[in-house]
């Protein structure tokens, strides 16, 4: 069995509303063990709504429909959903009171437009809505010559959408599933080199019919290797990702730094803290965003003492007496020095512009930016060569810099008994 989901609503077409349900839904049909081949995002039109209906209809042997439930004109699932089906909209009584007993107990009057939302194609079942006024429709479409396509329509309105799921539908697919496949997902994130060589370095792990599979994405410098485990039981699938995550830890070593939704700014605030110390920032290149991730990160007590932000000059001079020279890539080191000694912190980090060469430099078109790291004893620095999407260019420098005391502080912690940036390799390593 696979699944296509559609996600209704103008709203999305052009782009005023992100579709979230549909992820949410697939990563829920996985947990079923059941594939999404298609994602459909469709306008409210009714025509057009009629054609991609029927499209997953004929290549989809499950279909669920977010949105077109309300009591709006422009609401057109039902009537779709009859159409297709080749029946009539039928009132459903009893649905109509739940409706008129929600307005009831808000103490307001049920306007007749809501009438509508209880109707059904004959034939269908009601799915309750304890969230909100608009019932789901189920629903079984013949096909000749193969079972009929079963059709779940839910709210598009996401909290009434996700109770109705759980409570609705996931339970109607389960009874039908009986022996489905488990199907796991898990992502481990990595930083420091480009998506090719990522991939040299992986080998045959993201070869095509692996198994488990492994894909690659690549999000603002941010490398994230996608794990899909499919067995007859979860504990098999973990299994699967635990022996692929340890060979791609083998090959990659330290270029991983966490995995799910971590951030490098999480794996350092966690490490910071596991070693007692402290990090300050200075920066007159990146907005104040490399300060901003470090704060949220760390929260209220956490290992981040504050930061610099603003022109390199008045850096310069608040941070160093203005000994620092005005050139470039020399002003970095001094900066993430001065503002470890001005507050106390045992690593400073600054990110500082560069000058170009000379007036007329070819490399003057690309940014060049330094990043440092103060320690106890030394100063750390490195020059970023940037080119491509000027939107993000920020958010790189940002990342290299949090990578750079990522590595110190793995070396600082060499030998210690701490985690590792990968939460639960260490044990699963031990244990193999």
């Amino acid at each position: 069995m696979h699944a296509e989901i559609i996600s209704i609503g103008s709203e999305l077409t052009t782009g005023a509303k992100l579709d979230t349900n549909s992820q949410w839904l697939s990563l829920e049909l996985a947990a079923l063990g059941i594939p999404v081949w298609y994602h459909t995002t469709v306008a409210d039109e009714q025509e057009a709504n009629v054609r991609v209906l029927r499209a997953a209809v004929d290549r989809a042997d499950l279909v669920l429909v977010t949105g077109g439930l309300g009591p709006t004109l422009d609401d057109l699932t039902r009537e779709v959903l009859a159409r297709l089906a080749g029946v009539e909209l039928v009132l459903h009584e009893p649905s109509l009171e739940i409706i008129r007993g929600m307005f009831s107990r808000r103490g307001r009057p049920m306007p007749e437009r809501n009438v509508v939302q209880a109707m059904f194609p004959a034939g269908a079942t009601p799915l309750a809505n304890p969230r909100g006024t608009a019932p789901g429709i189920f629903l079984e479409i013949a096909r000749v010559g193969r079972t009929a396509c079963r059709v779940f329509a839910m709210p598009g309105v996401p909290s009434e959408m996700k109770v109705m799921f759980h409570g609705e539908v996931a339970p109607r697919i389960a009874l039908d599933q009986p022996c489905a496949p488990v199907i796991r997902h898990a992502r481990i994130n990595c930083f420091g080199l480009g998506e090719s060589a990522f991939e040299e370095l992986l080998g045959d792990v993201t070869a095509r019919g692996r198994d488990p599979e492994v894909g690659i994405t690549v999000h603002e410098a941010t490398i994230t290797l996608r794990i899909v485990a499919v067995a007859a039981t979860a504990a098999e699938c973990e299994q699967k990702i635990a022996a692929t995550a340890r060979v791609i830890h083998d090959r990659l070593g330290d270029y991983v730094f966490g995995v799910e939704d971590e951030q490098l700014q999480d794996v350092v605030v966690r490490r910071l803290a596991a070693l007692g110390r402290s990090v300050s920032a200075a920066e007159d290149a990146s907005s104040g965003l490399l300060s901003q991730s470090l704060a949220v990160a760390a929260g209220p007590g956490g290992g981040f003492r504050g930061g610099f932000v603003g022109p390199v000059a008045m850096l310069a001079q608040e941070l160093t007496a203005g000994d620092a020279a005005a050139g470039g890539g020399e002003v970095a080191p001094a900066l993430a020095a001065g503002c470890r000694n001005r507050l106390n912190a045992d690593f400073g980090l600054a990110v500082s512009a560069c000058l170009p060469a000379a007036p007329g430099d070819p490399a003057a078109e690309f940014p060049r930016v330094t990043i440092a790291l103060a320690c106890k004893d030394r100063v750390e620095m490195r020059e970023l060569n940037l080119a491509g999407d000027p939107a993000i260019l920020r958010s790189r420098v940002v990342k290299s810099a949090l990578n750079l005391l990522r590595l110190e502080l793995l070396r600082s912690s060499s030998g210690c008994d701490l985690p590792p940036d990968v939460p639960g390799l260490g044990d699963q390593e031990h244990e193999a």
